[in-house]
């Protein structure tokens, strides 16, 4: 990418969004086009497609979706699939027709089979089943990895999709419905902290194994394949190494500064098994995820209580 050339990144308020703004504007890429979901609704065919036909954006980061935990995905999978499905479709579509030199679709890990072969190969997409409390979603991040895949096929695009493990960091969302493992654990753990609970209650076995991602890294990462790659395979991206949500609860635990027990709840789903990710294609690219899980969770739980808990007390 030029450093003048007309970036938009889509989604840049969100966890994800914003750290590749924040990561741009580091690397020198100041010509930035940033739309608010007031300002633009991606969901909107006509709005989405007018945006592209004025401003003609050069390069596009498709980092909006609607997103939640195993909670959201279980109780709303229609409107993960159709929100999804119509935000990609449109955003995928006017990028073609309006001369986007290079886009990069933002995946997601729980594209692939349940009981997938660990770690997880870019060529194991569709051979089996999804996870049945995230299949809304998967389906809609299928589709879209697709979309791009056959675009390049069909009309000689250079459309990408990225594959990120489970994502983590400033700017991820708390709320106690919707947030993902490691933004719960980390609330739940404070408020127990604070009210001096004698438990916390955590979903599942605490068996199934995930691997954790610093959303600064995966910014990172997703510049320097916008960059270096220009594949149109969907590619990896992650640090290669995963946990037990029972021994991430305990990290969590121990940076947060709880002193009460971990209740374990085997009645309520624990999703996929497991869920790492083959990193050889990146790696050998030579690129490589620079903080440690906890680094990174230190960091995000003093952006939690700086940014979140102060508004909630």
């Amino acid at each position: 990418m030029e450093k003048n050339a007309k970036i938009y990144v889509a989604g840049h308020r969100g966890m994800v969004g914003s750290a590749i703004v924040r990561k741009l504007k580091e690397q020198g890429y100041n010509n930035l086009i940033l739309r608010s979901h007031e300002e633009l609704d991606l969901t909107d065919q006509l709005a989405t497609r007018k945006f592209f036909e004025e401003v003609r954006p050069e390069y596009v980061f498709l980092t909006a979706a609607k997103v939640g935990g195993i909670a959201a995905n279980m109780k709303s999978p229609a409107d993960f699939l159709y929100e999804n499905l119509m935000i990609e479709c449109n955003v995928i579509e006017f990028s073609r027709k309006y001369g986007v030199k290079k886009l990069l679709f933002m995946g997601s890990s729980c594209i692939y089979p349940r009981l997938c072969p660990q770690p997880m190969k870019e060529e194991y997409l569709l051979t089996g089943p999804f996870e049945p409390t995230n299949e809304g979603y998967a389906l809609a991040k299928v589709a879209g990895i697709k979309l791009c895949y056959y675009n390049n096929m069909q009309y000689g695009t250079k459309f990408i999709s990225l594959i990120p493990p489970n994502i983590y960091g400033p700017g991820d969302n708390f709320n106690p419905v919707s947030s993902h493992v490691i933004a719960a654990l980390i609330r739940k753990f404070h408020i127990a902290k604070t009210e001096n609970h004698r438990f916390v209650e955590i979903w599942g076995t605490g068996n199934a194994r995930r691997e954790f991602m610093f959303v600064e890294d995966l910014a990172d990462g997703a510049i320097f394949l916008m960059n270096n790659y220009e594949s149109s395979e969907w590619i990896n991206i992650g640090v290669g190494e995963d946990i037990t949500i029972k021994h991430l609860a305990m990290l969590i635990k121990d940076i947060v500064g709880f002193k009460g027990e971990i209740r374990f709840n085997p009645s309520k789903p624990d999703g996929m098994p497991q869920k790492l990710l083959d990193i050889s294609r990146i790696s050998a690219l030579g690129w490589k995820a620079k903080t440690s899980l906890i680094d990174g969770i230190k960091l995000t739980y003093k952006w939690f209580l700086k940014n979140i808990w102060r508004d909630l007390k």
